[in-house]
């Protein structure tokens, strides 16, 4: 892939000729032919990768100056693909990039500002939720290509033979978790130990792993501890399932929940389509989609999740036009509705939320909780920071550490991650 316009007509003139490497090879240019850009797309190959495929190549039929190479990266090689990449500058011209990449690649210059360009030509279409975390020091990294959110997820048929409704608050939900094991036989509700799912218990209390703008560590304040210790009270008492720590916990809470043998969990939007195979939502209008409950505070939130389509910094003006514009094809309403319709996935604006697209009662649910989904402060180290709280909050839920000891020892481990918050 060509890289960089020479400063010398010769140089210039050697680099319209030659292909020059990138991270996946030439890229196949020629001075009168069309434009190649490299896509580094990172969706799951069999089940949503095709729906892009076919997107591209209508792109190139409405674009005969440009050629998209599609490269699919699996998702847990890409962040360090593009970073060794970018860093030789050998990197895609477009990187389908997780939401909380976007900040860490933006403060390396890997990625181009998009204010202004046609890639967000049409800014006020998406949700601002979603674009707030596609900026950095004020700037715009990325345009919104999917999202997702957490909600509580509930069997209607199970919730209305225990005549209760959906849940509004964490007390709510442990009082119908109770009536529905009563008169169903079926526990209520089954948690996560996974750090993510436990975000919303935090957001309930207005806490946070960190404060970014006081740059300090506030996992083991008293609101956060609130919040944990919120969670950690759901997995014990009539109704609620005990934790279960081992590896395959996802997919037993999955498995239990979808066959109908528990009544609720918390869940996102990327298993709208494995929720249908179960036995219990053969009618998929028995699924139920709630706000995650809401913490003492009164308010209800869950982290927002998804993927920004990032451009190149380091290519070529031809390149960063030519990805510019496919970054406007790829996230227009039309492509997004044809995403949402074959993925089951969330479109990020909401003009494409037709119709036809909410006929799903998957997505249409999850639309409706789409705004109490909290944007990722801009921290490079965000997403890092789950990692030490898995590793802690494992522990406490199987009653191998206390609350304040796994905390604490998360505290220590993110204070080397950012160390210059303060405690």
């Amino acid at each position: 892939m060509r890289r960089g316009i020479a400063a010398t007509a010769l140089v210039a003139s050697l680099a319209l000729a030659m292909t020059a490497c990138g991270g996946d090879g030439d890229s196949g240019d020629k001075a009168d032919g069309p434009v190649t850009i490299t896509w580094w797309d990172t969706s799951n190959a069999t089940n949503e990768a095709p729906t892009y495929q076919a997107l591209v190549k209508e792109f190139e039929a409405a674009n005969k100056d440009i050629k998209v190479k599609y490269v699919n990266v699996p998702f847990d090689q890409a962040q360090n693909k593009f970073d060794t990449a970018a860093g030789s500058k050998g990197a895609p011209d477009v990187l389908r990039s997780e939401v909380g990449w976007t900040p860490a690649f933006a403060k390396k210059s890997f990625f181009l500002p998009l204010d202004g360009t046609e890639a967000l030509a049409e800014q006020d279409k998406f949700k601002s939720n979603l674009l707030e975390q596609a900026k950095y020091e004020g700037k715009t990294y990325g345009v919104p290509f999917t999202t997702d959110t957490l909600a509580l997820v509930y069997n209607k048929e199970l919730f209305e033979k225990a005549g209760v409704e959906a849940p509004k608050t964490w007390d709510d939900l442990k009082k119908a978790a109770a009536k529905i094991k009563a008169k169903t036989g079926v526990d209520g509700y089954w948690g996560s130990t996974q750090a993510y799912y436990a975000h919303s218990f935090l957001y309930g209390e207005g806490a946070d792993t960190v404060d970014v703008d006081a740059k300090k560590i506030t996992v083991t304040s008293p609101a956060a501890k609130k919040g944990y210790a919120t969670w950690q009270s759901l997995f014990d008492g009539k109704g609620l399932h005990k934790a279960d720590t081992t590896a395959d916990a996802y997919a037993h809470i999955q498995e239990a929940f979808v066959n109908g043998k528990v009544a609720s969990i918390i869940q996102g939007p990327w298993e709208i389509t494995n929720f249908y195979k179960g036995s219990a939502f053969k009618d998929k209008n028995n699924l139920g989609i709630a706000t995650v409950p809401a913490g003492s505070t009164g308010k209800a939130g869950a982290p927002t999740g998804g993927h920004n389509l990032s451009v190149y910094a380091g290519s070529d003006e031809a390149h960063q036009k030519a990805a510019l514009k496919f970054v406007n094809f790829m996230t227009s309403a039309k492509a997004q509705e044809t995403i949402a319709l074959k993925n089951n996935t969330l479109p990020t604006r909401d003009d494409a939320y037709t119709e036809q697209v909410k006929a799903d009662p998957g997505i249409a649910g999850y639309q409706t909780v789409l705004a109490a989904a909290q944007p990722r402060p801009a921290l490079p180290e965000y997403s890092s920071l789950w990692g030490p709280l898995d590793d802690e909050l494992l522990k406490v839920a199987g009653g191998k550490v206390s609350l304040d000891e796994g905390l604490a020892n998360a505290e220590t481990s993110i204070a080397k991650l950012v160390p210059d918050f303060s405690k």
